[in-house]
C-alpha cells in the first residue's frame, strides 16, 4: 500500500468520525497548550528575576543585625572603614534604614527612608534622573536634603514627580528639601526597594531621624565576583575582632549573588512543578487516545480483515493505525501551541510574566507526538495482529 493511499484512508476515517476525533484531540490541545504556557511562565519568571537583579552588583555583600532591635555590640560607620582594610573589598558604606510617614503638601505615604554616604549612590547604581545627587558637602554640613525614589515621587505628587524637586517634604515631622529623584532601580538586595525610599545624608539621618536608634547595615562591594567568599571571610574575622560582646554571630552576612541564584532556582522549581502538571494532562489525554484507538480497531475489524485478505501486510496495518494516532496528536499539538500563543496576552493582562520561546513550541509538539506514538502503538499492534479469517467473521 502506497503512502498516498494510506494517508487518504486515514483522512477518510478521521472525517467520518469528526466528533470522536475532536474529543480525542481536545485532551492533546489542553496538554500541549499547558506545556507551552508553563515554559512561557517559567521563561518570564526567570527574565523577571534577572531584570530585578540586573542593576544590582552580584558582588554586593550586606552585613546586618541577625534579629530586629538592638544588638549587644551594634555596627557603626567605623566598621565600614575597617572592612576596607581587606584587599578583597573595594567599597563599604554604612546604611541606616527606617520607616515612617512622608508628607508632601496634601499627599502622604508610609514609606522607608535611608541615610547614606555619597559614595553609596554610585556603588549601588542609584542614578539621578532629575535634580542632583547627594554630595560630600551635604554629608559634611548635615544638610537636611533628600533624593527620593521614582515610585515614591509618583506617590507624593499623584504622577507629576518633576514638581517635587526643590520643594520640601516631611519625614517623621522633620523637613527635608528634595534635591533630586533617582531613576528606577528595582530590588535593593537587602529585602526592600529603593524606588519607594527617601534618601538623606548619613550624618543628617543619624542626627535628625534616628538618633540613639541608629543601627546601621553595611553594604560592601567585593573586589570582583571571585573574591566574594574571601571578602565574607574577612568581614567575619573583622566582626569577631571588633565586636567582642557577640562577635560575628550577632550579624547576618548575605551576598547578592547567592540571592540571585536562589531566586532563579525558585523560578525553575516552580516551572518544573507546573510542567509536571502539564505532563499529567498529556498522559490522561494519551489514555483517551488509546481508548479511542481500541474502539476504532473494534469498529474497523472487518475492514482490517478485508485489507489483509487482499494482501495488506501486518506492517502496513500497524503503520496505518499508528500514523492516525500521531496525526491526531500532532494536530492537537499544533492547535495547542497556537492556543498558548493566544493565551500569553491574557497572562500579561493579569500581570503574570510570560515569554514565548522556541523551546516551549518544540517541547509542546514533541510531547504531543510522543503521546500519540506511545499510546497509539498498542492498539495499532492489536489491529495488525488480527487474522484475516477472525476479522472477516467479526460481527
Amino acid at each position: 500500500m502506497k503512502l498516498k493511499q494510506l494517508l487518504k484512508m486515514i483522512l477518510i476515517n478521521i472525517s467520518q468520525n469528526k466528533v470522536r476525533t475532536f474529543l480525542t484531540t481536545l485532551g492533546v490541545i489542553v496538554g500541549t497548550a499547558t506545556i507551552f504556557m508553563v515554559v512561557a511562565i517559567g521563561k518570564g519568571g526567570e527574565a523577571q528575576v534577572n531584570e530585578q537583579y540586573s542593576r544590582l552588583n552580584v558582588g554586593t555583600i550586606m552585613v546586618m543585625p541577625a534579629q530586629r532591635g538592638r544588638v549587644a555590640d551594634p555596627l557603626t560607620a567605623k566598621d565600614a572603614q575597617l572592612f576596607l582594610e581587606s584587599q578583597n573589598i573595594a567599597q563599604a558604606f554604612p546604611l541606616l534604614r527606617g520607616n515612617g510617614d512622608i508628607n508632601y503638601e496634601n499627599y502622604s505615604a508610609s514609606a522607608g527612608f535611608a541615610a547614606i554616604q555619597p559614595g553609596f549612590q554610585e556603588s549601588n547604581n542609584l542614578v539621578v534622573g532629575q535634580g542632583r545627587a547627594l554630595d560630600e558637602e551635604d554629608e559634611n554640613k548635615k544638610n537636611r536634603c533628600a533624593v527620593i525614589g521614582a515610585e515614591l515621587a509618583n506617590t507624593l505628587t499623584d504622577g507629576s514627580p518633576s514638581e517635587i524637586v526643590g520643594r520640601s517634604i516631611s519625614i517623621n515631622n522633620r523637613k527635608f528639601e528634595v534635591v533630586g529623584i533617582y531613576n528606577r532601580v528595582g530590588d535593593s538586595g537587602s529585602g526592600g526597594s529603593y524606588d519607594d525610599t527617601a534618601f538623606v545624608p548619613y550624618s543628617a539621618g543619624e542626627r535628625f531621624l534616628l538618633g540613639a536608634r541608629a543601627n546601621p547595615t553595611i553594604i560592601a562591594q567585593a573586589r570582583d565576583i571571585d573574591a566574594v567568599q574571601s571578602a565574607i571571610e574577612d568581614i567575619t574575622a573583622s566582626l569577631n575582632e571588633n565586636h567582642r560582646a557577640g562577635g560575628a554571630e550577632q550579624f547576618r552576612i548575605l551576598d547578592a549573588g547567592s540571592r540571585l541564584v536562589a531566586a532563579q532556582e525558585s523560578a525553575r522549581t516552580m516551572s518544573m512543578l507546573l510542567l509536571a502538571v502539564a505532563v499529567i494532562v498529556l498522559i490522561v489525554s494519551g489514555i483517551g487516545i488509546m481508548n479511542v484507538m481500541f474502539v476504532t480497531v473494534k469498529e474497523r475489524t472487518r475492514e482490517i480483515g478485508t485489507l489483509k485478505a487482499i494482501g495488506a501486510k501486518k506492517q502496513e496495518i500497524l503503520k496505518q493505525f499508528l500514523i492516525e494516532a500521531v496525526f491526531i496528536s500532532l494536530a492537537g499539538g499544533v492547535i495547542g501551541v497556537i492556543a498558548g500563543f493566544l493565551t500569553i496576552p491574557v497572562l500579561k493582562y493579569f500581570e503574570l510574566p510570560a515569554l514565548s520561546s522556541v523551546s516551549g513550541v518544540l517541547l509542546g509538539l514533541i510531547f504531543s507526538v510522543v503521546t500519540g506514538v506511545f499510546f497509539g502503538f498498542y492498539p495499532a499492534m492489536k489491529a495488525a495482529d488480527l487474522s484475516p479469517l477472525e476479522a472477516l467473521r467479526y460481527e
